[in-house]
Protein backbone atom coordinates (compact mmCIF):
# COMPACT_ATOMS: atom_id res chain seq x y z
CA UNK A 1 0.00 0.00 0.00
CA UNK A 2 2.77 2.46 1.09
CA UNK A 3 4.45 1.91 -2.48
CA UNK A 4 0.94 2.65 -3.86
CA UNK A 5 0.26 5.21 -2.38
CA UNK A 6 4.03 6.81 -3.11
CA UNK A 7 3.27 6.13 -6.86
CA UNK A 8 0.15 8.24 -7.14
CA UNK A 9 1.71 11.05 -5.23
CA UNK A 10 4.58 11.38 -7.78
CA UNK A 11 2.16 11.46 -10.58
CA UNK A 12 1.49 15.10 -11.61
CA UNK A 13 5.23 16.00 -11.57
CA UNK A 14 4.87 17.67 -14.14
CA UNK A 15 2.67 20.53 -13.43
CA UNK A 16 4.75 20.81 -10.06
CA UNK A 17 7.84 21.03 -12.08
CA UNK A 18 5.88 23.73 -14.49
CA UNK A 19 5.06 26.09 -11.51
CA UNK A 20 8.16 26.52 -10.28
CA UNK A 21 9.04 26.84 -13.54
CA UNK A 22 6.61 29.48 -14.37
CA UNK A 23 7.56 31.31 -10.90
CA UNK A 24 11.08 31.51 -11.91
CA UNK A 25 10.15 32.95 -15.18
CA UNK A 26 8.02 35.43 -13.47
CA UNK A 27 10.83 36.72 -10.80
CA UNK A 28 13.48 36.78 -13.73
CA UNK A 29 10.83 38.88 -15.81
CA UNK A 30 10.15 41.57 -13.60
CA UNK A 31 13.35 41.56 -12.59
CA UNK A 32 15.05 42.93 -15.71
CA UNK A 33 11.45 44.93 -16.07
CA UNK A 34 11.34 46.83 -12.66
CA UNK A 35 14.67 48.19 -11.13
CA UNK A 36 14.63 46.53 -7.21
CA UNK A 37 11.75 43.68 -8.14
CA UNK A 38 14.51 41.16 -7.32
CA UNK A 39 15.49 42.52 -3.80
CA UNK A 40 15.46 40.06 -0.76
CA UNK A 41 12.76 42.39 0.88
CA UNK A 42 10.55 42.09 -2.13
CA UNK A 43 10.99 38.29 -1.85
CA UNK A 44 10.58 38.15 1.57
CA UNK A 45 7.56 40.86 1.51
CA UNK A 46 5.82 37.64 -0.88
CA UNK A 47 6.15 35.68 2.23
CA UNK A 48 4.65 38.18 4.58
CA UNK A 49 1.71 39.51 2.50
CA UNK A 50 0.72 35.95 1.81
CA UNK A 51 1.32 33.66 5.17
CA UNK A 52 -2.27 33.49 6.10
CA UNK A 53 -3.01 31.83 2.32
CA UNK A 54 -0.39 29.67 2.44
CA UNK A 55 -1.49 27.72 5.68
CA UNK A 56 -5.31 27.97 4.11
CA UNK A 57 -3.66 25.89 0.84
CA UNK A 58 -1.59 24.08 3.43
CA UNK A 59 -5.90 22.77 4.45
CA UNK A 60 -7.13 23.08 1.29
CA UNK A 61 -4.40 20.61 0.15
CA UNK A 62 -5.23 17.80 2.02
CA UNK A 63 -8.96 18.18 1.40
CA UNK A 64 -8.71 18.21 -2.34
CA UNK A 65 -5.85 15.31 -2.51
CA UNK A 66 -8.92 13.27 -0.29
CA UNK A 67 -11.00 13.90 -3.19
CA UNK A 68 -12.96 16.74 -1.25
CA UNK A 69 -13.39 20.54 -1.49
CA UNK A 70 -13.69 23.07 1.45
CA UNK A 71 -15.60 26.39 0.16
CA UNK A 72 -15.68 27.92 3.77
CA UNK A 73 -12.09 28.45 4.44
CA UNK A 74 -12.25 32.78 3.40
CA UNK A 75 -15.75 32.67 5.83
CA UNK A 76 -13.96 30.76 8.50
CA UNK A 77 -10.97 32.80 8.53
CA UNK A 78 -13.44 36.10 8.94
CA UNK A 79 -15.19 34.08 12.12
CA UNK A 80 -12.05 33.78 13.10
CA UNK A 81 -10.74 37.14 13.43
CA UNK A 82 -14.24 38.55 14.53
CA UNK A 83 -14.14 35.97 17.87
CA UNK A 84 -10.56 37.05 18.17
CA UNK A 85 -11.63 40.24 18.38
CA UNK A 86 -14.78 40.52 20.36
CA UNK A 87 -12.71 37.59 23.05
CA UNK A 88 -9.98 40.50 23.13
CA UNK A 89 -11.47 43.59 23.22
CA UNK A 90 -14.95 42.48 24.84
CA UNK A 91 -14.82 39.84 27.14
CA UNK A 92 -11.34 40.56 27.79
CA UNK A 93 -10.03 36.71 27.58
CA UNK A 94 -5.90 36.41 27.62
CA UNK A 95 -4.64 36.77 24.18
CA UNK A 96 -3.24 32.75 24.57
CA UNK A 97 -6.73 32.13 25.60
CA UNK A 98 -8.31 33.39 22.48
CA UNK A 99 -5.93 31.89 20.22
CA UNK A 100 -6.99 28.68 22.03
CA UNK A 101 -10.39 29.00 21.36
CA UNK A 102 -10.47 29.82 18.12
CA UNK A 103 -8.13 27.10 17.19
CA UNK A 104 -10.14 24.83 18.70
CA UNK A 105 -13.42 26.29 17.56
CA UNK A 106 -12.00 25.78 13.78
CA UNK A 107 -11.48 22.54 14.38
CA UNK A 108 -14.47 21.39 15.02
CA UNK A 109 -16.07 23.43 12.92
CA UNK A 110 -14.49 22.03 10.31
CA UNK A 111 -15.28 18.14 11.56
CA UNK A 112 -18.44 18.73 11.87
CA UNK A 113 -18.85 19.35 8.17
CA UNK A 114 -16.87 16.09 7.24
CA UNK A 115 -18.98 14.10 9.43
CA UNK A 116 -21.73 15.03 7.76
CA UNK A 117 -19.90 14.65 4.27
CA UNK A 118 -19.45 11.60 5.26
CA UNK A 119 -22.40 10.29 7.35
CA UNK A 120 -25.03 11.69 5.25
CA UNK A 121 -23.47 10.95 1.88
CA UNK A 122 -23.74 14.80 0.92
CA UNK A 123 -21.23 16.45 -1.49
CA UNK A 124 -18.72 18.32 -0.11
CA UNK A 125 -19.61 21.05 -2.23
CA UNK A 126 -22.99 21.82 -0.33
CA UNK A 127 -21.88 21.21 2.91
CA UNK A 128 -18.78 23.36 2.77
CA UNK A 129 -21.24 26.48 1.00
CA UNK A 130 -23.19 25.80 3.45
CA UNK A 131 -20.69 26.28 6.41
CA UNK A 132 -19.23 29.37 4.35
CA UNK A 133 -22.71 30.81 4.49
CA UNK A 134 -23.73 29.87 8.19
CA UNK A 135 -19.93 31.41 9.40
CA UNK A 136 -20.00 34.92 7.41
CA UNK A 137 -23.52 35.09 9.42
CA UNK A 138 -22.15 34.52 12.26
CA UNK A 139 -19.91 37.30 12.39
CA UNK A 140 -22.56 39.72 11.79
CA UNK A 141 -24.02 38.09 15.08
CA UNK A 142 -20.76 39.08 16.29
CA UNK A 143 -21.19 42.72 15.30
CA UNK A 144 -21.53 43.99 11.90
CA UNK A 145 -18.89 46.72 12.16
CA UNK A 146 -15.00 46.00 12.73
CA UNK A 147 -13.62 45.61 16.09
CA UNK A 148 -10.05 46.65 16.21
CA UNK A 149 -7.35 44.82 18.07
CA UNK A 150 -5.33 46.65 20.85
CA UNK A 151 -4.33 43.50 22.69
CA UNK A 152 -0.30 43.99 23.02
CA UNK A 153 0.97 40.41 22.42
CA UNK A 154 -1.67 41.16 18.77
CA UNK A 155 0.10 44.54 18.13
CA UNK A 156 3.92 42.83 19.08
CA UNK A 157 3.33 40.14 16.91
CA UNK A 158 2.17 42.64 14.04
CA UNK A 159 5.06 45.33 14.38
CA UNK A 160 7.80 42.32 15.10
CA UNK A 161 10.32 42.53 12.26
CA UNK A 162 12.35 39.37 12.49
CA UNK A 163 16.09 39.81 10.69
CA UNK A 164 16.88 37.27 7.92
CA UNK A 165 19.96 37.56 6.00
CA UNK A 166 19.86 41.35 5.75
CA UNK A 167 15.70 41.73 5.03
CA UNK A 168 12.73 40.50 7.80
CA UNK A 169 10.08 38.52 8.34
CA UNK A 170 7.07 38.61 10.20
CA UNK A 171 6.59 35.91 13.22
CA UNK A 172 2.99 35.17 10.67
CA UNK A 173 5.57 34.17 8.34
CA UNK A 174 7.25 31.71 10.39
CA UNK A 175 4.87 30.14 11.86
CA UNK A 176 3.26 29.59 7.94
CA UNK A 177 6.49 27.91 6.95
CA UNK A 178 6.34 26.01 10.52
CA UNK A 179 3.16 24.71 9.29
CA UNK A 180 4.20 23.69 5.82
CA UNK A 181 6.83 21.89 7.49
CA UNK A 182 4.08 20.22 9.68
CA UNK A 183 1.61 19.51 6.98
CA UNK A 184 4.89 18.13 4.46
CA UNK A 185 5.54 15.37 7.16
CA UNK A 186 1.75 14.58 7.66
CA UNK A 187 1.43 13.94 3.84
CA UNK A 188 4.31 12.14 3.22
CA UNK A 189 5.61 10.19 6.32
CA UNK A 190 2.41 9.69 8.36
CA UNK A 191 -0.11 6.79 7.98
CA UNK A 192 -2.38 9.76 8.20
CA UNK A 193 -0.89 11.23 4.87
CA UNK A 194 -1.22 7.86 3.54
CA UNK A 195 -4.92 7.07 4.18
CA UNK A 196 -5.72 10.99 2.68
CA UNK A 197 -4.31 9.86 -0.90
CA UNK A 198 -5.69 6.41 -0.58
CA UNK A 199 -9.13 7.97 -0.12
CA UNK A 200 -8.58 10.61 -2.62
CA UNK A 201 -7.12 8.14 -5.00
CA UNK A 202 -10.50 5.74 -4.91
CA UNK A 203 -12.18 5.78 -1.77
CA UNK A 204 -14.00 1.88 -2.29
CA UNK A 205 -10.23 0.66 -2.52
CA UNK A 206 -9.47 2.67 0.13
CA UNK A 207 -12.19 0.80 2.35
CA UNK A 208 -11.49 -2.29 0.94
CA UNK A 209 -7.96 -2.04 2.11
CA UNK A 210 -9.22 -1.57 5.32
CA UNK A 211 -8.79 1.93 5.71
CA UNK A 212 -10.69 4.12 8.38
CA UNK A 213 -12.39 6.10 5.21
CA UNK A 214 -14.62 8.33 7.52
CA UNK A 215 -12.53 8.91 10.11
CA UNK A 216 -10.11 10.40 7.47
CA UNK A 217 -12.80 12.48 6.25
CA UNK A 218 -13.81 13.96 9.49
CA UNK A 219 -9.74 14.54 10.14
CA UNK A 220 -9.21 16.26 7.02
CA UNK A 221 -11.79 18.59 7.16
CA UNK A 222 -11.01 19.20 10.59
CA UNK A 223 -7.55 20.32 9.92
CA UNK A 224 -9.05 22.37 7.10
CA UNK A 225 -10.79 24.22 9.99
CA UNK A 226 -7.73 24.61 12.06
CA UNK A 227 -5.58 25.62 9.10
CA UNK A 228 -8.11 28.36 8.74
CA UNK A 229 -8.77 29.46 12.05
CA UNK A 230 -5.09 29.58 12.19
CA UNK A 231 -4.96 31.85 9.07
CA UNK A 232 -7.81 33.96 10.90
CA UNK A 233 -5.37 34.18 13.89
CA UNK A 234 -2.35 35.09 11.48
CA UNK A 235 -4.88 37.60 9.22
CA UNK A 236 -5.98 39.27 12.92
CA UNK A 237 -1.83 39.84 13.32
CA UNK A 238 -1.75 41.97 10.21
CA UNK A 239 -4.87 43.66 10.30
CA UNK A 240 -5.09 44.01 13.76
CA UNK A 241 -8.88 43.97 13.17
CA UNK A 242 -11.73 41.54 13.30
CA UNK A 243 -14.20 42.17 10.37
CA UNK A 244 -17.24 39.95 8.59
CA UNK A 245 -15.81 41.08 5.11
CA UNK A 246 -12.31 39.90 5.41
CA UNK A 247 -10.72 37.59 3.29
CA UNK A 248 -13.94 37.44 0.59
CA UNK A 249 -13.21 34.77 -2.29
CA UNK A 250 -9.96 33.92 -0.38
CA UNK A 251 -11.55 30.09 -0.48
CA UNK A 252 -11.33 31.03 -4.19
CA UNK A 253 -7.24 32.04 -4.26
CA UNK A 254 -6.84 29.05 -1.83
CA UNK A 255 -8.10 26.47 -4.09
CA UNK A 256 -6.38 28.11 -7.31
CA UNK A 257 -2.66 27.95 -5.26
CA UNK A 258 -3.29 24.19 -4.95
CA UNK A 259 -4.17 23.47 -8.66
CA UNK A 260 -1.31 25.81 -9.55
CA UNK A 261 0.67 24.02 -7.16
CA UNK A 262 0.20 20.77 -8.83
CA UNK A 263 -2.74 19.04 -7.15
CA UNK A 264 -5.22 17.49 -9.29
CA UNK A 265 -8.65 18.36 -8.27
CA UNK A 266 -10.09 14.78 -8.67
CA UNK A 267 -7.75 14.11 -5.88
CA UNK A 268 -5.47 11.28 -4.82
CA UNK A 269 -2.42 12.97 -6.92
CA UNK A 270 -0.06 15.96 -5.64
CA UNK A 271 2.07 17.77 -3.56
CA UNK A 272 1.32 19.71 -0.01
CA UNK A 273 4.54 21.62 -1.03
CA UNK A 274 3.03 23.04 -4.52
CA UNK A 275 0.87 24.92 -2.12
CA UNK A 276 4.07 26.93 -1.90
CA UNK A 277 5.28 27.49 -5.26
CA UNK A 278 1.22 28.41 -6.26
CA UNK A 279 1.01 30.99 -3.49
CA UNK A 280 4.17 32.58 -4.54
CA UNK A 281 3.27 32.05 -8.17
CA UNK A 282 -0.09 34.60 -6.93
CA UNK A 283 2.15 36.56 -5.03
CA UNK A 284 4.41 37.29 -7.78
CA UNK A 285 1.30 38.20 -10.01
CA UNK A 286 0.14 40.64 -7.57
CA UNK A 287 3.76 42.23 -6.79
CA UNK A 288 4.09 42.50 -10.99
CA UNK A 289 0.94 44.29 -11.06
CA UNK A 290 1.95 46.47 -8.10
CA UNK A 291 5.16 47.37 -9.83
CA UNK A 292 3.77 48.25 -12.69
CA UNK A 293 1.35 51.15 -11.45
CA UNK A 294 -0.54 51.17 -14.36
CA UNK A 295 -2.79 48.36 -14.39
CA UNK A 296 -6.31 47.90 -12.27
CA UNK A 297 -6.03 45.33 -9.50
CA UNK A 298 -8.72 43.53 -11.57
CA UNK A 299 -5.43 42.36 -13.84
CA UNK A 300 -4.54 39.91 -10.75
CA UNK A 301 -8.06 38.19 -10.92
CA UNK A 302 -7.62 37.75 -15.11
CA UNK A 303 -4.29 35.92 -15.17
CA UNK A 304 -5.07 33.98 -11.80
CA UNK A 305 -8.21 32.51 -13.99
CA UNK A 306 -6.11 32.03 -17.06
CA UNK A 307 -3.46 30.50 -15.20
CA UNK A 308 -5.72 27.85 -13.02
CA UNK A 309 -7.75 27.08 -16.80
CA UNK A 310 -4.62 26.38 -18.29
CA UNK A 311 -3.70 24.02 -15.50
CA UNK A 312 -6.80 22.08 -14.87
CA UNK A 313 -6.47 21.57 -19.35
CA UNK A 314 -3.23 19.92 -18.73
CA UNK A 315 -4.36 17.96 -15.79
CA UNK A 316 -6.77 17.07 -17.80
CA UNK A 317 -5.23 15.88 -20.92
CA UNK A 318 -2.31 13.90 -18.54
CA UNK A 319 -5.59 11.92 -17.25
CA UNK A 320 -5.84 11.05 -20.36
CA UNK A 321 -2.82 10.24 -21.17
CA UNK A 322 -2.64 8.25 -17.92
CA UNK A 323 -5.76 6.14 -18.91
CA UNK A 324 -4.81 5.50 -22.56
CA UNK A 325 -1.03 4.14 -20.94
Amino acid sequence: MKNLVTNMSAAPWFTSAATVVLLVAMLLAGGQAYEGFLSLQVMLNLLIDNAFLLVIAIGMGFVILSGGIDLSVGAVLALATMVAAWLLQVAGWPPLAVIAAVLLGGAAFGGAMGAIIHFFRLQPFIVTLAGMFLARGLCYLISIESITIEDPLFVAMSQTQLPFFGGFLSPGALIAIGMLALAVWMAHYSSFGRAVYAVGGNEQSAAMMGLAVGRTKVLVYAFSGLCAALAGVLFSFYMLSGYGLHAQGTELDAIAAVVIGGTLLTGGYGYVLGALSGVLVLGTIQTLIAFDGTLSSWWTKIVIGALLFVFCVVQRLMGFRQKQN
